[in-house]
């Protein structure tokens, strides 16, 4: 729900700071006071058209700001409109696109009344919505035509081209006997060579340090010496003995470090046959790595692939012949799967349409009559059409010129369709009706107020005294400036404002009476 809205400077509102309710809120007001504007600021929140001419005469911009209760979060919206330039959006604190606002709009905000941000208007949620009230299933379609895609794409990557196909197998027949030739079985192979390339070239130097080191451990005076001089030392005096049996395993551990020297050092020999081979090796596999891979991981994975493809070019027409027909079978299960859609649309297009229509002459709509029309494949084009008066063309609700109309041919739709967005906003709801269809409206918005919030601009009691929070909208002009401030009002305020717009005369008794005979009757 959107749980708080500020405006700064947007026409003749100079600041507005509205936190709001769940349930119906009616937005109420003298006319020119700037009831709209309300609505055109949360237009603005949701990706709107902004005009230079919105911002209040003598600011630089107008600032419009709204805190949306998303239940496991929040999420703020921001849109910024200059006095000269472009508009600017951030959502959460962030820059946001104008289409990005549109986007996070259609999910949190339906404005009724004019022609933007309707969900309802377009096709795809038209389809949706009467699929959702028909029970539709859709999975065994959406099965049906990924198996089609799937084996198209199969079928599409074997290569219909015979000359294509030739030159890719000899291509790839090449290629898998480069690298079945080169024997790769191990993709640490290349560190492993390096290791022992590494040792051959320098074999010299490592017999040497191998026989310095021996010479530091058991030559003349080495420390296996100098272990054995400080074990005689310390003789068998008991204070030492701890000492004596560490330097006893030092010793022991040295003998063992000597004996390990000397024979990786006589294993030590210099091959430059070997040496070379290991280089032309190294090479190869550099090649391999360049031509496939940056590892020779990477090219064992693609010799395997290449294989995979190889086989599989090879038994094309074989392969071919069997996709084709497992193709045919996947068609006509789409088709069939298609028909069972189609026809379930078209059965819950008049059930929809009939239950709609029951609520259009209590909206002061009493010949109005709304079709539901199921079109194309898989009855994919669903579109609803209204006409709102008898010899009327049904046209789709897009096209409905008169704004009340539309609004109210919305609530119908609304009442009917549970699923939407959170927040529904209704303008123009109630422009020419009275009376008896007036109650219907206020009556059919609270309903609606259940499930959803629900933010309606009214000029009549009627409506506006089923509200579960009641705003009014005031204009203060001076001699130099023009101003909106915006109230909530309860108990004796609301009834004064109920009668106002009742009469005209907040101050009569009359008018008193009856307001609080609306607010009695609504809310009970």
């Amino acid at each position: 729900m959107l749980s708080e809205l500020r405006v700064c400077n947007l026409g003749v509102i100079e600041e507005l700071s509205l936190v709001f309710a769940p349930g119906m809120t009616a937005v109420t007001g003298e006319t020119g006071a700037g009831k709209t504007l309300v609505v055109t600021a949360i237009e603005l929140l949701v990706g709107g058209k902004a005009e230079t001419s919105m911002v209040r005469p003598g600011a630089d911009e107008a600032i419009v700001e709204g805190r949306f209760d998303l239940g496991d979060r929040e999420c703020v919206v921001r849109r910024v409109v200059p006095a000269k330039g472009r508009s600017r959006g951030y959502i959460d604190g962030s820059l946001a696109t104008i289409a990005e606002l549109s986007e996070v709009g259609r999910r949190l905000v339906d404005l009724h009344g004019q022609h933007d941000h309707q969900s309802l208007l377009t096709g795809s949620v038209q389809r949706q919505a009467l699929d959702r009230f028909g029970g539709v299933d859709l999975q065994p379609l959406r099965l049906a035509r990924q198996r089609v895609i799937d084996l198209e794409a199969q079928r599409s990557s074997l290569g219909g081209d015979p000359r294509d196909r030739a030159r890719e197998i000899d291509l790839l027949r090449f290629q898998v006997e480069e690298l079945v030739a080169a024997a790769l079985d191990d993709p640490d192979e290349d560190a492993n060579l390096r290791s022992q390339a590494e040792l051959l070239a320098d074999a010299g130097g490592y017999r040497d340090a191998a026989v310095l080191a021996l010479d530091a451990l058991s030559a003349d005076g080495g420390a296996t010496d100098a272990v054995g001089r400080a074990v005689a030392g310390l003789g068998d005096r008991t204070l030492f003995g701890a000492v004596v049996a560490r330097l006893r395993d030092t010793q022991a551990e040295l003998d063992d470090l000597a004996r390990e020297l000397r024979s990786t050092a006589e294993g030590i020999e210099s091959d430059p046959e070997k040496l070379a081979a290991i280089g032309d090796r190294r090479k190869l596999l550099q090649d391999l790595r360049r031509k496939y891979g940056e590892t020779l991981e990477e090219v064992i994975s693609w010799r395997d692939d290449a294989n995979r493809r190889l086989v599989e070019l090879e038994g094309h027409d074989e392969l071919a012949a069997a996709l084709d027909s497992e193709i045919l079978v996947a068609r006509s299960a789409l088709n069939e799967a298609e028909t069972v859609v189609s026809k379930a649309r078209c059965l819950a297009a008049p059930a929809l349409a009939n239950a709609v229509q029951a609520h259009l002459p209590d909206l002061a709509l009493p010949k109005a009559r709304l079709e539901v029309e199921v079109a194309g494949v898989a009855g994919r084009d669903v579109t609803f059409r209204f006409a709102a008066n008898p010899g009327m063309e049904l046209q789709p609700l897009a096209k409905v010129a008169s704004g009340g109309e539309l609004a109210r041919a919305m609530l119908a739709l609304r009442l009917v369709l549970t699923e939407g967005p959170p927040v529904l906003v209704f303008d123009e709801v109630d422009a020419g009706i009275g009376g008896a269809a007036a109650v219907a409206v206020g009556r059919s918005l609270a309903a609606l107020g259940i499930d959803h919030q629900v933010l309606v601009v009214t000029h009549l009691a009627q409506v506006a005294s089923w509200a579960d929070a009641h705003v009014v909208v005031d204009k203060v002009a001076t001699d130099s400036t023009t101003t909106t401030k915006i109230s909530v009002v309860n108990g004796e305020e609301r009834v004064t404002e109920l009668a106002r717009m009742l009469s005209g005369t907040p101050e009569s008794s009359t008018a008193q009476q009856h307001a609080r005979e609306l607010l009695e009757s609504t809310q009970s």
